[in-house]
């Protein structure tokens, strides 16, 4: 983690929003791509490809895997009638690929019948070999969270109501932000990076949590921070440690029959809020595995997750009741 000066949040927000930023009125097209960097990231390994893998066996239902990712970015999922409510989607895949149909656009599409303007981001993986190595995910989340926020009135969101779901090895992304979210992951680049990264709510589905050696998902652990990491950079990245009484009412879920990453982790995560002070709401299913997104969980009761999350979202005043 770089040692920059911390930023303020919800000051700079409001003088951005009276100054007038994000007034250039362009509305946003389903399924738009953002590129969350105005030029490919510095330290960009120059023979990186962006590759799609499909690894589905069906016909009629993708399960594409995206790796290479050299230009980060936000693909919009537009709902019928928006209610301002706006959320940043991070699908998993252990930091080695991000899982773009199951965890990405299904879940985008589902949000947006309720009335939520979805953003899928493509993240970079920290084990291809960019300079920022453990970071560039981190940093694509925070600029991601500032984007959306200075062009929120242009897009007709309110932006004191941007969430973050985070998926497996993005729930640690998302658990990062809610604990860590002012911790400057990158250098000022423009006026963007004026305004805070902290999610105004927060979800987390059967989340990677936990850098340390007790109940860590050792694959994301290692496309992290590498082979036999410190025990100064495990302290770092595990975001359970680092919650504070400024994070965001974190909603989280997952099974307790999960086989690939510990339940333990998204406990602690709670534990941490709670002790913070921070309003928490933990459910724990008794199956449904790991990576059930929402074709994954058939007709077990986990399959109500998306319901229990709208319903939460209403609770906390971040969705209007409709």
């Amino acid at each position: 983690m770089a040692g920059l000066t911390r930023r303020t949040g919800g000051a700079l927000l409001v003088a951005f929003l009276l100054a007038g930023g994000g007034a250039m009125a362009e509305p946003l097209m389903h399924e738009q791509r953002i590129d969350l960097w105005p030029d490919r990231p510095t330290g960009t390994p120059s023979d990186l490809q962006q590759t799609i893998t499909e690894r589905s066996e069906s016909l009629f239902r993708a399960d594409r895997a995206l790796s290479g990712i050299v230009d980060p970015s936000l693909t919009v999922f537009l709902p019928e009638v928006p209610n301002g409510t706006s959320v940043i989607i991070a699908p998993g895949g252990s930091y080695r690929r991000v899982v773009l149909d199951k965890e990405g656009s299904e879940i985008a599409a589902t949000l947006a019948r309720t009335g939520v303007t979805a953003f899928v981001l493509a993240y970079r993986l920290p084990g291809e070999g960019h300079a920022e190595g453990a970071d560039a995910p981190l940093a694509d989340g925070q600029r991601a969270m500032r984007i959306v926020r200075q062009r929120a009135g242009e897009w007709g969101l309110d932006p004191a109501r941007v969430g973050f779901l985070g998926f497996s090895a993005a729930g640690h992304l998302g658990a990062t932000l809610v604990a860590q979210h002012d911790y400057p992951f990158y250098d000022r680049l423009d006026a963007a990076d004026d305004l805070p990264a902290r999610p105004d709510f927060a979800a987390l589905l059967y989340p990677v949590i936990t850098m340390q050696d007790k109940g860590v998902h050792e694959g994301s652990r290692t496309a992290l921070l590498g082979e036999g990491p410190t025990a100064e950079a495990k302290e770092a990245y595990s975001p359970e440690l680092h919650v504070t009484d400024t994070s965001p009412e974190t909603f989280l879920l997952l099974a307790d029959d999960d086989p690939s990453v510990p339940p333990a982790n998204a406990i602690r995560f709670y534990s941490a809020l709670h002790d913070a002070g921070v309003k928490a709401e933990l459910h724990v299913f008794r199956d449904g595995g790991h990576g059930f997104g929402i074709r994954g969980a058939d007709d077990l009761p986990v399959a109500r997750w998306p319901a229990l999350l709208t319903d939460w979202m209403v609770r906390i005043g971040m969705m209007p009741n409709t």
